[in-house]
């Protein structure tokens, strides 16, 4: 299997370069990415765990699914096409907003990545992959908010720092 390469950027968000993934989490590398939350009608947020055997983070609960585009994929498509392959089914994708984060794990790599965070809307129960996701739950924003609090360890480091901008963003925007 080749790895995969991640888009190195500049802090505009502009295409500098390509780096096999795990290298550019070594080296801590500024690098394209993207998030997505997918919410019912109930307004429930449907979260994953990742799988046990994932290099990193196995175990832990994060958001719907989340990657890196690959050269000349936009980034709806790239969320669009990780969503499928994680949680087999599509919904329409809008983009939200994008910031940038440095995160730490304990295994010595270290997530650097403007990170673009889209939603989407689906009612109907996934079919996960069990390569990536070990299982999945709706749960509602502020439950999530309340566990994350009681129980961080849990959680993805990521999806701790991209959950607190998402959180925020709807508390300042009716979608």
């Amino acid at each position: 299997m080749i790895e995969e390469n991640v888009i190195l950027v500049n802090e505009k968000d502009e295409q500098i370069g390509l780096m096999p993934k795990l290298e550019a989490h070594e080296k801590a590398v500024l690098h394209r990415a993207f998030s997505v939350f997918i919410l019912n009608s109930k307004n429930e947020m449907m979260l994953q765990q990742r799988a046990h055997h994932k290099y990193h983070s196995p175990l832990l609960w994060t958001n719907t699914c989340c990657s890196h585009q690959r050269e000349g994929e936009t980034n709806i498509g790239a969320g669009t096409r990780r969503l499928y392959e994680e949680m087999g089914f599509t919904a329409e994708l809008k983009e939200l907003f994008h910031f940038i984060y440095k995160a730490p794990f304990d295994n010595g790599l270290t997530e650097h990545e403007l990170d673009h965070v889209m939603i989407g809307y689906y009612n109907e129960e996934p079919v996960i992959n069990p390569d990536e996701v070990e299982a999945w739950k709706w749960m509602s924003i502020e439950a999530v908010q309340q566990d994350m609090q009681e129980f961080p360890e849990q959680y993805t480091v990521w999806f701790k720092i991209i959950f607190d901008e998402f959180y925020h963003y709807l508390e300042d925007h009716k979608l």
